[in-house]
Formats: C-alpha cells, sequence, structure tokens
C-alpha cells in the first residue's frame, strides 16, 4: 500500500453505494491492472484558509481514502482563486491521475479546470461550484446543494415561528456557495434576511462585527452563521451584546456538537464534509481501474441533514474524532 502525501489517516468512512456505468477493469496476467490501482496520484485542490477545521476533515477524508485504495493524495489549498488555479495548472503540468477542486470562485478556476479536463485528466468538483461542474468537464460533484439546504434552513425557522431579522454571516468574500446560501433562506423564510460580511480568517474580528450589528439593531433574532467557527464566535457576541438572538449554522466540528449539547446553538446542517474527501479520491480510483462514473450525471450528496439537541450524541463522537 502507498503512503498518502497528506497526514494522517482516520476511520473508515464506510460501504459506498454506487451506481452508474462500468468498464471491464479486469486485471490481465501480467498484473498490469493491479499495478495501476496501486499506482495513482490524485490532487485534492481546495480553497480552504489555514485553521479553518472544516477543510482539515476533508483533508482527513482523503488521506483515508489514500490509504484504503492504495493511492497517493497530494491535498493542497488556497482561498485566493488565482493561487488556486495556479495550484490546479502545476497538477496538470505533473500529470496527476485525477484532480479533486473545490470551486467557491467558478469563473477564477475555469481556464484551468477546462485545461485539466482537455489533457484528459479525470476532475471531480467538490463542495463549491455543483452548478458550473458539468459545464467545465467534471465528471461529477460530490456535495451539499446550497440552495436546497439554505430553503430548509428558512422553512425550518418559520416552523420555529421566527418573525425577527435573520442575520445571515457571510466568513468568505466572492464564495457563491454561501450567498446562495443566504439568498435561498431569504426565500423561504417569512421574515427579513441581511447578510453581514466578516473576515472568516480573523476570529476576533467576526465577533467584534457581529457583536456591533446586534448592539446597533434589536430587531435581529436570528443569527446565521455558515461555518462552525464563525458559529462559536456569534454565541460569545450574542451573550457579549445581552441579545437573546438565536444561533444557529451551517457545518459542524466538536465545537459546535458542544454547543447544541449546551443550548447555545439551536442547529446545525451538516454537509458531511468527509465525505467530500472520502469519495472523490474512491470515485476517481473506480474510474481509473473500472471505468465506472458515479452519480449518473447528477451531483452526489453529502448533504444536508440537520443536527439538533435530539440527535447531536449521535454526532458528537465523530466530531471528536475528527471525522464529522
Amino acid at each position: 500500500m502507498r503512503i498518502t502525501r497528506s497526514a494522517g489517516v482516520l476511520a473508515v468512512a464506510g460501504v459506498l453505494a454506487l451506481a452508474g456505468c462500468s468498464g471491464t477493469g479486469q486485471e490481465d496476467s501480467s498484473g498490469e491492472g493491479a499495478a495501476a490501482a496501486t499506482d495513482l496520484d490524485i490532487a485534492v485542490i481546495t480553497h480552504g484558509a489555514p485553521g479553518d477545521s472544516f477543510w482539515d476533515v476533508v483533508r482527513s477524508g482523503a488521506d483515508q481514502a489514500a490509504a484504503d485504495l492504495g493511492v497517493t493524495v497530494d491535498y493542497n489549498s488556497d482561498p485566493d482563486p488565482t493561487r488556486q488555479a495556479e495550484l490546479i495548472d502545476n497538477a496538470v503540468s505533473q500529470g496527476v491521475d485525477g484532480i479533486v477542486v473545490s470551486m467557491a470562485n467558478p469563473d477564477g478556476l475555469r481556464d484551468s479546470v477546462e485545461a485539466a479536463v482537455a489533457a484528459g485528466i479525470p476532475v471531480i468538483t467538490i463542495n463549491s461550484g455543483q452548478t458550473q461542474s458539468a459545464e467545465f468537464g467534471a465528471i461529477t460533484h460530490v456535495g451539499q446543494d446550497e440552495t436546497t439546504a439554505g430553503q430548509a434552513v428558512g422553512e425550518r425557522l418559520n416552523q420555529e415561528g421566527q418573525t425577527g431579522k435573520v442575520l445571515c454571516v457571510i466568513h468568505e468574500a466572492g464564495n457563491v456557495g454561501l450567498e446562495d446560501r443566504c439568498s435561498a433562506v431569504a426565500a423561504t423564510y417569512g421574515g427579513t434576511v441581511e447578510n453581514l460580511q466578516v473576515d472568516g480568517t480573523d476570529t476576533a474580528q467576526v465577533q467584534d462585527t457581529i457583536l456591533s450589528k446586534l448592539q446597533s439593531d434589536p430587531s435581529v433574532s436570528v443569527v446565521l452563521a455558515l461555518q462552525g467557527q464563525v458559529a462559536v464566535a456569534a454565541v460569545s457576541a450574542t451573550s457579549d451584546a445581552g441579545s437573546s438572538a438565536e444561533v444557529d449554522t451551517f457545518d459542524i466540528s466538536k465545537d459546535v456538537t458542544d454547543a447544541i449539547s449546551a443550548g447555545d446553538i439551536t442547529f446545525a446542517v451538516d454537509q458531511q464534509p468527509y465525505l467530500q474527501g472520502y469519495l472523490p479520491v474512491s470515485f476517481l480510483q473506480l474510474y481509473a481501474t473500472n471505468g465506472n462514473v458515479v452519480g449518473g450525471g447528477q451531483p452526489v450528496n453529502s448533504g444536508p441533514a440537520f443536527v439538533t439537541s435530539d440527535n447531536v450524541d449521535d454526532v458528537a463522537r465523530y466530531a471528536a474524532n475528527g471525522t464529522r
């Protein structure tokens, strides 16, 4: 078994339910089929910022798939779309066997992704960029439909009886997926939704910005974070402001599950980032060795699902392991 270039190997993700077309994938008498299965180099290139725990979980999933399947994974990330595009170009020049890429800024990555496809390298998109994935030539997308998830949040807030303003906190400028979440919440929620831009790489600034808004606008009844670390900062901000606003979030972590258990966060929307790392590496290995294309031309959904006080105990132990 080959060793991944990425550090850390965690628990196995589980049995994959696969559907799609197949090739022969038969190993010949020379053993070349087996050699090909264990001689794959896969580049995983995301827009994750340093210190973002969400992407640590994605990376853990990719590392585990590499260990399970005996392939090599090289993980790199950069939140700047120009530099992320350069990482894709570098992977193409190195002749990798497959590329997994998140597209928070699809327009900034289009040329590089299309160049990879033109070079005969299979590409799978993850997390962001679902709408543009097939257009750019990717064989499938693994992630959460952000419009579906956002609409579900708006409907859930209606069911709770919320009527005040929802403050939707966007932590990455230019990330189309985050903007889609907030727009979708606004489409189904019966009250007002206002977006608040923060710098997700600066937790102190995030907390101060939310605090200032809560102090100046008492109509805010819900602070909706789009990332777990932002949610934890929002909990502190609401406490400092003496606000009774509910805090909800997209994405989970150990801190988030702890806060749900403590009653500080009402719910989290889980898109299972571990699967966004594990599944595409598995899919590319199957594509290379057996001609399988998973999804039947449709995205493979890793979410959404709600985590609340009713089911948080079932999720918390995995979050503590860094796999949820």
